[in-house]
């Protein structure tokens, strides 16, 4: 274990979040808030154990997978821990526990929430909270490659250990152009998504604080009614950039290249359009049946669900524990399916849900024809026997922690939708489950055990479940 390079790149990770909270800094004083003291405190608590870690630059920069996995578990806890800073500084959140529950819901895009009166927080510290979504949804060490080169080329492993998906490969030959390319095509985006809002009549503080949910994919809200209040127009345009968010950022660059052959070609793309296009229709036409509204109410309020659970965004415009069982039970099913890999949405994703679709109908044809040889393809394309061992452990390592997790959750004595939807909304990193922690309730009342269980399931669900397994493993911190 090279411990040198993972204090470097840690240390990097601090300062740069240090210049992160230089902004609601700003907003603090520009608001005329009282938390400034608060605000000055987080910074140098970050940025003076962060400079003096990335001070000295290692003369040994040897990296591999090992040091991969951990430096993004690190990053990722001491990162969170910083963040917290300014909730429980400045007494806005009294329990650190608590504060470190709702930033690693913001990191890691989960929107999970302990606050009972959004409404009440500091307009500073609403958009810190807002922030750390953008920050989180494409990653702070890929943010870190773009500014500057690392480790000896082998940075491909930290993008790969910190991004969402099976795999992860460069879009061109050199990685740091990659990472630049990534958060350009990510920034375009959010700033596209704040000018149509900022068109509709939304005023720019909620524009901007909702942007940042919907490109992260992590639906805090800055009213207690999340997005129920805004107007069609608001809602539909939150939809539609819900879904652009959920898809797999190599389509856009492809289409930015004029590659539109391999933007078509994309399969993920297309059965992640196509599932969403099923459980809108399905949950709008069981919602109208029912006389929920007419037509185009239903089609509003489901579609926008459907995106928002499938994206794992978790912005709701309707309490949709109210919904009947079936809308919420396909809410639930695209919970576990999850966006599209290479996007800022969690869940299982949708490529993994292909390959497993793909890997039963190979099983089942070699059943037929022992002697067969069968191989699974994505995008026209044989996928290697490595990539399709590793999504299934990675699967066997999600029904583990799953497991594990809903037993411990358990005994808070919560109902059993409220403990199993807990445990789904945040190792899939949605926010918003059913029952007790449905749309218009939270995670308050859970005890401390169980936050901690669901703040590692939330940083496992972000960072793909290996990183911080690996971190509780002994082997791993072996030289």
């Amino acid at each position: 274990m090279n411990y040198s390079i993972i204090r470097y790149i840690v240390g990097w990770v601090l300062c740069i979040e240090a210049v992160f909270l230089l902004i609601p800094l700003a907003l603090c004083l520009i608001f005329g808030e009282p938390y400034a003291a608060s605000y000055i405190a987080a910074i140098l608590m970050a940025a003076v154990p962060g400079v003096a870690m990335a001070a000295k630059k290692p003369r040994n920069q040897a990296f591999y997978a090992r040091e991969g996995f951990v430096t993004v578990a690190l990053s990722w806890i001491f990162m969170s821990l910083a963040g917290a800073l300014p909730f429980f500084i400045s007494r806005c959140i009294p329990s650190f526990v608590d504060a470190l529950f709702e930033v690693i819901s913001g990191f890691t895009t989960t929107g999970a929430s302990i606050l009972l009166d959004v409404e009440a927080m500091p307009r500073s510290l609403l958009f810190w909270r807002s922030f750390t979504h953008w920050i989180g949804g494409m990653g702070v060490l890929v943010f870190l490659l773009a500014l500057l080169p690392m480790a000896g080329g082998q940075s491909i492993l930290l993008m790969r250990a910190e991004s969402p998906g099976p795999t992860v490969g460069k879009l061109v030959p050199r990685l740091q152009r990659t990472a630049v390319y990534l958060y350009g095509i990510y920034f375009g985006m959010t700033v596209t998504q704040f000018l149509m809002m900022v068109a509709g009549g939304l005023d720019a503080f909620s524009a901007i604080c909702i942007s940042f949910g919907s490109a992260g994919t992590g639906g805090f809200g800055i009213l207690n009614s999340s997005l129920g209040s805004y107007s069609t127009y608001i809602q539909v345009v939150v939809t539609f950039f819900m879904l652009a968010f959920g898809v797999n950022f190599n389509f856009y660059f492809y289409l930015i290249m004029r590659r539109f052959r391999s933007a078509l070609g994309i399969e993920e793309v297309w059965r992640y359009i196509s599932i969403f296009a099923f459980a809108t229709g399905a949950v709008t036409l069981e919602l109208f049946l029912r006389g929920y509204g007419d037509f185009g109410h239903c089609l509003l309020h489901g579609a926008f669900q459907c995106s928002s659970i499938m994206t794992t965004t978790g912005f709701s415009t309707v309490d949709f524990n109210l919904w009947p069982t079936f809308s919420k039970s396909v809410l639930v099913g695209l919970m576990f399916i999850g966006a599209c890999a290479g996007s800022t949405g969690g869940g299982i994703k949708v490529s993994r849900i292909t390959m497993y679709c793909k890997n039963v109908a190979r099983e089942l044809k070699h059943v037929i024809h022992p002697r067969s040889v069968n191989v699974v393809r994505m995008d026209g394309k044989a996928l290697d026997e490595d990539v399709v061992r590793s999504s299934n452990m990675w699967f066997l390592a999600y029904v583990m922690v799953f497991a594990v997790s809903m037993l411990i959750v358990t005994v808070d004595n919560f109902d059993f939708i409220t403990s199993f939807t807990a445990v789904a909304a945040t190792l899939n990193n949605i926010g918003p489950g059913l029952e007790v922690v449905g749309a218009t309730g939270n995670f308050a009342g859970f005890s401390a055990l169980s936050k901690f269980v669901l703040m590692f399931d939330m940083l496992a669900g972000r960072l793909e479940i290996f990183p911080m397994l690996l971190l509780l493993a002994p082997g791993t911190w072996r030289k």
